[in-house]
């Protein structure tokens, strides 16, 4: 854990597309391609369409970086149910505790947004017991998406 990336000093921040600014939409596009396409060696269209659609949660650095982001996708787009997807810490804020908040209050802000709402993920195989520990459930068998194991999982609103 760097002790300079203090989960105290970041600024949370949750807007749909029209309320980001150019240089937000810029820094959450070069975070998401930093982990999905360098790091995760995943060629694909990170630029799908759903951002427009959907909310955008972000932790922002003092300096007007992402530590971390998620989005969040209303039913129909990509599941049936609503759905939290494209989940990122960035590289020197992982083992922070970041990742934890953040989905923390991407569950939370999804259920602002569309109250009682079920919400699937899509979840890298890897990280289910991380999900579970929110309650999420695995609903599917393992699946390959970008040569990466990966598992429906579903929360249902209470």
């Amino acid at each position: 854990m760097n002790s300079s990336n203090n989960l105290n000093d970041l600024q949370w921040q949750c807007a749909s597309f029209a309320e980001l600014g150019n240089l937000q939409l810029h820094a959450i596009y070069q975070a998401r391609s930093a982990v999905f396409v360098i790091e995760q060696n995943c060629v694909y269209q990170d630029v799908d369409g759903k951002d427009p659609l959907s909310h955008h949660l972000i932790a922002w650095t003092a300096e007007g970086e992402v530590a971390a982001y998620l989005r969040i996708v209303p039913a129909g787009i990509s599941f049936h149910e609503a759905s939290l997807g494209r989940v990122i810490s960035t590289q020197g804020w992982r083992g922070t505790g970041v990742g934890k908040q953040l989905i923390a209050k991407g569950i939370e802000a999804l259920w602002q947004i569309y109250p009682a709402a079920d919400i699937r993920i899509g979840a890298q195989a890897y990280l289910e017991k991380f999900y579970g520990s929110f309650g999420f459930q695995t609903v599917s068998p393992m699946y390959l998406e970008d040569d990466i194991p990966h598992v429906e999982m579903l929360l249902t609103a209470n």
